[in-house]
């Protein structure tokens, strides 16, 4: 079981667009997920529509025992194959900038759980974790019980900014308390192709980042507004816009694959080669 935290330090960069399309390409793949919505927006959980729980992820974070996990893990609307870890707003009382070493594991408690004693016949091949836009003690918690980190962003003059102090935050915690941890990219959300301004900054974002920037970004499309108020895979939404963003959570998905290897038990040094740098063009897709 592979546990990918997506990541940004800055609101309505999309960040809820993009563990939904990584959802939505595990569900076209056949992988098995679960959506942790760790947001106390909780933009996922609408979106996948589970049926009403009687716990919820605040729930789990202040007492990660299985009964309570139990409760508060649901199907989605989408399928069987998508199960939510249902978020609520509560989840924002427990977001203070505290350093309870031991309450920001309790998540990866949680987690452990399922990957050692799955609910089901079927265990959950990835877990989605989608975090809220700051860094308080729930992005803390993510980044502890993650794998991966994906960190998204737009490209505008803060990126480089919001990127390198995620990016810092990401490698904090794994010297502190996740020495498995690793960034998996950065992701640029809602591009304008014909913007100036747009390819600039992603000029700027490969200048400093290099290989992390991920080869295709997401164009700005009204097809991921149209899927979520659906509560749709976006995959699964029949137009060309939707079709065109589809394929880069495929190409996102797997390269969260290639590099879950061992899962959340990896022995060190089994981390893959870093791969050559990509261009982020134009085109997306």
């Amino acid at each position: 079981m592979h546990t990918v935290a997506v990541l940004s330090l800055k609101g309505g960069v999309g960040k809820t667009t993009v563990a939904l399309g990584i959802a939505s390409a595990a569900l076209r793949r056949g992988t098995r997920a679960l959506v942790a919505d760790l947001d106390p927006q909780g933009n996922a959980t609408t979106s996948l529509d589970p049926p009403f729980t009687d716990a919820t992820l605040a729930d789990v974070l202040e007492t990660p025992a299985r009964a309570i996990l139990e409760r508060a893990i649901a199907p989605s609307v989408w399928s069987e194959q998508i199960d939510v870890l249902v978020g609520a707003e509560e989840l924002e009382q427990l977001n203070e900038p505290g350093s309870d070493g031991r309450r920001l594991e309790n998540l990866s408690r949680a987690l452990d759980e399922l990957h050692q004693d799955p609910l089901g016949e079927d265990p959950y091949e990835l877990v989605v974790i989608d975090c809220p836009p700051s860094l308080g003690r729930l992005t803390k918690s993510a980044l502890v019980a993650a794998d991966t980190a994906l960190i998204v962003t737009e490209p505008t003059m803060y990126a480089v900014a919001g990127a390198q102090r995620a990016l810092e935050a990401i490698e904090r915690i794994r010297q502190e308390q996740n020495p498995t941890l690793r960034p998996l990219g950065v992701l640029v959300n809602k591009l304008r192709v014909r913007s100036y301004e747009h390819q600039f900054r992603i000029t700027e974002l490969r200048e400093n980042f290099g290989s992390l920037v991920m080869p295709t970004a997401i164009p700005d499309r009204l097809a991921v507004q149209q899927a979520q108020g659906a509560c749709s895979p976006i995959h699964e939404w029949h137009s060309p816009g939707a079709q065109e963003i589809a394929l880069t959570f495929n190409m996102v998905l797997a390269k969260i694959l290639r590099s879950s290897r061992a899962g959340r038990h990896r022995v060190h040094g089994t981390d893959e080669a870093a791969e050559s740098p990509a261009e982020v063009s134009g085109n997306a897709g």
